[in-house]
């Protein structure tokens, strides 16, 4: 199964979520962008008809493929707040 993990990040002046290399629109809060992701990353939990569809890689090139409609990836959302103020902690902190 693949897994698709969406990265709440700073952008663009604000936040946004990231999947690869990939921004979404910028949020005005941190607290908007992470509830879009999970929004988004629910949203790729629910199955639909099997369809036809196009996508963009992160190199800007556009792929054509046959989706299933019952075959859907497992999600994630990384906070990278939650990472950026885990990784200025001192390692004795809290003790």
């Amino acid at each position: 199964m693949i897994k698709v993990v969406y990265e709440v990040v700073p952008h663009d002046g604000g936040w946004a979520y990231r999947l690869g290399g990939v921004y979404s629109e910028a949020f005005p809060t941190h607290a908007e962008a992470l509830e879009a992701a999970r929004i988004v990353a629910a949203e790729q939990q629910v199955g639909g008809d099997s369809a036809e569809i196009s996508w963009q890689d992160e190199n800007g090139k556009w792929h054509e493929e046959y989706a299933e409609g019952g075959d859907r990836p497992e999600t994630e959302v990384v906070d990278g707040l939650w990472q950026e103020r885990s990784a200025g902690a001192s390692p004795s902190a809290g003790h």
